[in-house]
């Protein structure tokens, strides 16, 4: 120690120590621990074999200050007997302090530091020099070892890259310690700012990682939970509030010849025992994980003989390890059974010094039963109430560090999307709204799409869960036939996210495996269906017996699909965006992006779309076809559904539109020669009207079905020669 040594092994356990002196010379602090003001404040002379020199070194008394550049204290149980021990099993000086029992011990690293700032910045401790006019340990340079450059808690959670990962909970950094506060701090702030100035915290010790006082109330509530999860008391004496730890230590030895009796009791000493169910058997509680993410986490303490499955449950807003949460919760346990047993009796005006909060020993078969005062009133003696306590409940158990347990840090990249002005699909879909499909090579978890209709003031539109099945074409994909299985034509798809897989063809009637090809445009996408999916690379897909052009999007097969078009696998993770139908065909500014970061980060992405309403645009009529009746051309067709088409048991499909309307034109280049509105799937092109459009060579018929909200939908045509 500092003036003192233990002579032996044996000195050390029975704590008998032994004076370090120099009687020769009187300069003890010579052979001690660095005994820093007397090194500082006296002249040196050297030591050549134990013999004194004459002449003293160069050093002057206060010359210069002294610097810690290594402070600190393991959190490690008892580590302020050696500080500087620490435990690595891959060192060779690896060992623990003396009688340590190896257990973490966060407060006592605490307590140490506390200690040295609070002692050395004390001017009696820490004199001025007359040499350079400051303190002689210059505390504005006093280094903690060891704060830690990597950052709390990816170290030391991220145990797989730094092998001393292990080491951290009873080492000696205070990196994500440093915020950590002494209890008795916590509740004198209280305290104070509730206006109490007369209080005692000199007895209370603990460790608060982290508080949050959810209502503002009085100071009974906010001390209420703190003394609930670290087990002190409060009591008043002499006018000062007294905070202080339960350990169970009985204070006094109470015989039963020592207490009175009062009038109309039956005996000095009464025992009661509550109703066993009125014991909880199992606890529950919740807590703020301090060792993580600070998330929500929750422990269970259980009787081992509990039958019942009766769980009590609280909630703490204290940022607490998993072990501290347990300690917590098997205390409360403990003293829930324990507590069932209470004590009424007397005292004598002798033994007025017992009060509120002391703990007493009281005699019986089994030895002592240990009693906390918890009421005391004074009548002609002092009336107690008391509960059974046992000291074995606030020993410390074993602190187990457990692993700390952080979620995957993902850098903020952007999101992929794709806007897809769709048809119809079920019918219930609404049929103005677009569709939007987001993917991301390392998906941020929740995908935001915030919207505008000016580019300021971007509200939240929608929030994504789920990324889609995105791909892109590998080869070209040609125009195939409609309404029958497409077997010359195959797709070669490679995925940039999500799985495809083969569909029986029921499954595929059913309407199995839809997808949407299209050219990244929000309105240009033939929706295909196919049967088998053979994966032939990596992440490369070959699509087969294919269904081409459904739900009226056959207008959009063009000659070829080329390589690089986007492919969406249209498995309902693709919601439609909530925008009214008064936006359609007005461009809106969209930006989309991780859902935990502002819209104007930077790993958003903006576009700017507007939307036809797909969803409303009417099919091209089918079976068009004409007669010549001399030389005037008779047209008929058939027209089609948007909606419930695949009603088969009544005369025809229902109109799904407001009124039947249809739009007839003809067409020779990019020239309308004619146009004509009908309310019937007729029309004829007489002769006349061919002489007055003066039709020769090549020509079109087109036909379209008339909605009142789209206008003329997609168009049948007929390549005509005149």
């Amino acid at each position: 120690g500092y003036d003192w040594f233990y002579h032996s092994e044996e000195a050390r356990d029975a704590q008998i120590r032994t004076p370090i002196t120099d009687g020769a010379y009187n300069e003890p602090w010579v052979f001690r621990y660095k005994d820093i003001r007397s090194w500082w404040e006296n002249r040196h002379h050297g030591r050549v074999d134990g013999v004194r020199a004459q002449y003293p070194t160069a050093w002057e008394p206060g010359l210069k200050p002294i610097r810690f550049t290594e402070l600190g204290c393991a959190a490690i149980d008892k580590g302020t007997n050696e500080p500087n021990k620490f435990v690595d099993p891959k060192s060779s000086e690896s060992s623990l302090p003396a009688y340590s029992n190896g257990l973490r011990d966060p407060l006592i690293q605490l307590q140490y530091l506390r200690a040295m700032n609070s002692y050395w910045i004390d001017p009696a401790n820490n004199p001025v020099s007359s040499v350079y006019g400051a303190s002689m340990i210059d505390m504005s340079h006093a280094y903690v070892w060891a704060w830690d450059a990597r950052p709390f808690p990816a170290y030391p959670a991220l145990s797989d890259l730094w092998s001393d990962a292990d080491n951290y909970a009873t080492g000696h950094w205070i990196t994500g310690r440093a915020t950590a506060r002494h209890l008795g701090d916590v509740v004198a702030e209280i305290c104070e700012r509730s206006g109490v100035t007369d209080y005692d915290v000199s007895r209370l010790f603990g460790l608060v990682r982290g508080y949050q006082v959810d209502d503002v109330s009085d100071a009974r509530s906010a001390l209420q939970p703190l003394m609930l999860a670290y087990g002190f008391d409060v009591v008043e004496r002499n006018g000062v509030i007294e905070f202080f730890n339960r350990d169970g230590v009985a204070e006094h030895v109470l015989a039963p010849e020592e207490l009175v009796y009062e009038a109309g009791e039956a005996a000095v000493l009464q025992l009661e025992r509550s109703a066993e169910a009125e014991t909880a058997g199992r606890i529950q509680l919740s807590y703020v994980d301090a060792d993580g993410d600070f998330e929500a986490a929750a422990v269970q303490a259980v009787f081992p003989d509990e039958q019942t499955f009766t769980v009590a449950t609280s909630e703490l807003a204290l940022g607490l390890t998993r072990s501290e949460a347990r300690v917590i919760a098997d205390r409360w346990l403990a003293e829930s059974r324990v507590a069932r047993d209470t004590a009424r009796f007397s005292l004598p005006p002798s033994k007025t010094d017992i009060a509120a909060g002391d703990v007493v020993a009281i005699p019986n078969d089994n030895g002592f039963a240990h009693f906390r005062i918890d009421r005391a009133e004074d009548v002609d003696a002092r009336q107690v109430e008391a509960v059974r306590i046992e000291p074995g409940v606030y020993e410390r158990p074993n602190d187990i560090a457990t692993d700390i347990v952080t979620s995957t840090f993902s850098a903020p990249l952007p999101v992929y999307s794709v806007f897809m002005d769709l048809p119809l699909i079920t019918g219930d879909e609404v049929a103005h709204a677009p569709h939007l499909a987001v993917t991301a090579a390392d998906w941020p978890g929740l995908a935001a799409v915030y919207n505008s209709s000016t580019g300021s003031n971007y509200s939240l539109l929608d929030v994504v869960a789920t990324p889609s099945s995105l791909g892109k074409l590998e080869m070209p994909l040609a125009a195939g036939p409609c309404a029958i299985f497409d077997r010359s034509n195959t797709i070669r798809v490679k995925m940039t996210r999500g799985a495809l897989e083969s569909v029986t063809e029921d499954a595929l009637l059913a309407g199995g495996n839809l997808a949407a090809i299209g050219d990244g445009s929000a309105d240009q996408w033939e929706l295909i269906q196919f049967q088998t999916a053979e994966l032939v690379g990596d992440d490369v897909w070959e699509l087969s017996l294919l269904l081409r052009g459904q739900a009226g999007s056959e207008s959009f097969i063009t000659d070829v699909w080329p390589a690089d078009s986007v492919f969406v696998l249209l498995d309902g993770n693709q919601g439609q965006l909530d925008l009214t139908s008064a936006t359609r065909n007005v461009a809106q500014y969209f930006r989309i992006g991780p859902s935990g970061r502002a819209f104007d980060d930077p790993s958003y992405q903006q576009y700017i779309q507007a939307f036809q309403g797909i969803g409303l645009r009417p099919y091209a009529p089918a079976h068009v076809s004409i007669n010549d009746l001399n030389g005037d051309l008779a047209l008929t067709w058939v027209r089609r559904t948007r909606i419930d088409g695949d009603i088969w048991d009544v005369p025809d499909v229902p109109l799904g539109e407001a009124f039947e309307a249809y739009r007839v034109r003809v067409v020779q280049g990019t020239i309308v020669l004619r146009e004509a509105q009908l309310t019937a799937p007729t029309w004829t092109y007489s002769a006349a009207m061919q002489a007055a459009d003066s039709v020769s060579g090549e020509y079109e018929i087109r036909v379209a079905q008339v909605s009142e909200k789209f206008g003329a939908g997609s168009e049948a045509t007929l390549f005509m020669t005149a």
